[in-house]
């Protein structure tokens, strides 16, 4: 797969359109699914994405083939999401401790029972996925988005070391620290991992069923277009795995988001306009 899209990011330096086209779908998923996992709001993420394509096109000429396209990708995104301002779901500043104290106060508030028809299960889904959202949130960016790519996406020790431009026992020493911080958190306050906590998606939903919501209210994940949706029957077959895997193991179970298919017509009609050029690589003279 990696040579197809070096092929294209070749084709698209000499200047062809269509090979441009083909690698902004290429990789428009991945920078989306980094973006909102940073960012939590879809809204953020698009806008996010979007000036990351236009850096990743007008860069193009920078990629000289040391690691992988893809991690070349990460690397320019990643190093945007570190840097950009501030978005709506970071102005909170919450840490764990404070947004542990937010799930204990809703806790006695939901409902004991749970509707199990199809449409309530989507809105435990969403509980699920919001919930674990803004537990990413309660992290520093550069733990964050060390855990997104060392636990969630499962980026190597040496290309995430890349990426993020430290060397890799700083990078190893982040995620250590991100795993650590979550894994406790979790084990203290979500029934999903501690059986023993009274925190439940279920409960929640039925809660929200209770004040008269449904899931189709308002779904900002689990009806969130993806290449493959969340399994519905996730949360059981996690329960059996061992408990120091399941923090990540739920967070690998997100959908794969799939990113708003305006972008290519977007950024094409701005090549278009002249609102940015690729750079194209220096020509080498021979004698």
């Amino acid at each position: 797969m990696e040579t197809a899209i070096e092929t294209l990011v070749e084709q698209a330096k000499a200047g062809d359109k269509h090979a441009l086209e083909a690698l902004i779908l290429k990789i428009q998923d991945r920078i989306y699914g980094l973006s909102i996992r940073m960012l939590f709001y879809p809204a953020d993420a698009e806008d996010a994405t979007q000036e990351i394509l236009i850096k990743v096109i007008t860069r193009l000429d920078s990629f000289h083939g040391e690691r992988a396209f893809t991690t070349w990708v990460y690397s320019v995104a990643s190093n945007h999401l570190l840097t950009t301002r501030k978005r709506r779901a970071e102005n909170n500043d919450w840490t764990f401790e404070e947004y542990g104290n937010l799930i204990d106060r809703e806790v006695p508030a939901a409902a004991s029972g749970m509707a199990p028809d199809a449409e309530q299960s989507l809105l435990v889904q969403e509980i699920a996925i919001s919930c674990m959202q803004g537990m990413l949130l309660c992290f520093d960016r550069d733990l964050r988005i060390a855990y997104i790519l060392g636990e969630i996406f499962e980026v190597s020790g040496d290309d995430a070391a890349y990426i993020l431009t430290v060397s890799p026992a700083a990078y190893r020493k982040r995620l250590s620290r991100a795993r650590t911080l979550l894994r406790d958190f979790m084990r203290k306050k979500c029934g999903l991992v501690n059986h023993t906590s009274p925190c439940r998606c279920t409960r929640h939903a039925a809660g929200a069923v209770a004040a008269g919501l449904s899931a189709t209210d308002n779904l900002t994940f689990a009806g969130h277009p993806s290449r493959i949706p969340m399994d519905g029957d996730i949360f059981t077959r996690i329960l059996n795995t061992a408990p120091l895997e399941r923090a990540a193991a739920l967070f690998r179970s997100h959908p794969e988001y799939t990113a708003p298919g305006t972008f290519v017509e977007t950024l094409k009609q701005m090549v278009e306009a002249g609102s940015f050029e690729i750079e194209a690589p220096p020509v080498i003279k021979t004698i």
